[in-house]
């Protein structure tokens, strides 16, 4: 697989600068990556609305160079399986010769909630396309509401903290199980901070032969509350407690793809984020051991579908 270097000097900048995009934000640099890795053919981008679309698309001006469909909320899917089964009908009757990379993006909103059941729809269709979402656990463009991305504890406008309440007090869903669910040719999860991983799992989705999936950790720092200069690191470090493992489940197949060389408290990420600065005030103790011990069950649990430890009796 090409370095990034490599794709930079040798492939098509696709997303452009000068997009509305806050400074700091995980998506930016995540499409340009996704775009970078896959410009060995034209591309046909959709994009949710959210955030990404609200940046990137605002009249007259655009950052994509490639062919770009905005559409609902809930049917980025649904928009670019159409068009990948209008180019197979156009390449059966001759009246269309080049082939194209047919690629989603959505963030969680959009994803995980809203668009689930466009994304189900369309990986159980077959449809040869990739599905980015660009995973920064929380509806940001429309005021840093809870998703079903949010982590457990987390403070955000419709799950504040305070009075009896210590945040969101659900867990967050499991999205890149329930699409290997779907028995699918590729699916992996990654992030903005690993862009060897993250390429690398592009290419092997656009050679997949059918539908493949990308669940990527892209930061918003207005809702994590972090610093600009910090993104990719506080996402380095997501990774390295296991809060966020990088695997990907190819035909079936379940493999880890990054172990940390030391697996990092969990709290220590959490110190770093506003969003859980009420879980450090003496009160939640308990919560933060509990927090820790899901933490530990789900990479232990991880380990053992990808054949590295005995799975528990």
């Amino acid at each position: 697989m090409a370095g990034l270097k490599e794709l930079a000097v040798q492939g098509r900048e696709l997303f452009t600068g000068g997009h509305r995009a806050c400074a700091g934000c995980g998506f930016p640099p995540t499409v340009r990556m996704v775009l970078l890795a896959a410009s060995d053919r034209p591309v046909v981008a959709g994009a949710a609305t959210g955030c990404l679309e609200v940046t990137s698309t605002i009249f007259p001006q655009t950052a994509w160079r490639c062919s770009f469909i905005h559409n609902a909320f809930e049917n980025v899917a649904a928009t670019i399986s159409g068009v990948e089964a209008a180019a197979r009908a156009l390449r059966r009757r001759g009246r269309l010769k080049a082939d194209f990379h047919f690629i989603a993006f959505g963030g969680d909103g959009g994803t995980y909630d809203i668009g689930l059941q466009s994304l189900s729809g369309a990986v159980e269709r077959g449809h040869r396309l990739l599905y980015i979402c660009y995973d920064n656990e929380g509806y940001a463009n429309t005021g840093m509401q809870r998703s079903s991305a949010t982590p457990r504890g987390a403070a955000t406008t419709t799950s504040p903290s305070g009075r009896g309440s210590a945040g969101k007090p659900q867990r967050r869903k499991d999205l890149t199980a329930i699409l290997a669910a779907h028995k699918i040719p590729f699916v992996a999860q990654t992030s903005v901070a690993h862009w060897s991983d993250l390429t690398t799992k592009v290419q092997k989705a656009l050679q997949a032969d059918g539908p493949a999936f990308l669940n990527v950790l892209a930061p918003c720092r207005l809702i994590w509350g972090t610093p600009p200069e910090e993104t990719v690191d506080v996402t380095r470090h997501a990774v390295d407690t296991c809060f966020w493992p990088l695997y990907q489940v190819e035909d079936g197949r379940w493999k880890l793809t990054y172990r940390p060389r030391e697996k990092k408290p969990l709290a220590e990420w959490l110190k770093r984020q506003a969003r859980f600065q009420h879980l450090f005030t003496g009160e939640h103790e308990d919560l933060l051991a509990e927090l820790q011990a899901e933490v530990d069950r789900d990479w232990e649990e991880l380990l053992a579908r990808c054949g590295e430890l005995p799975a528990k009796r």
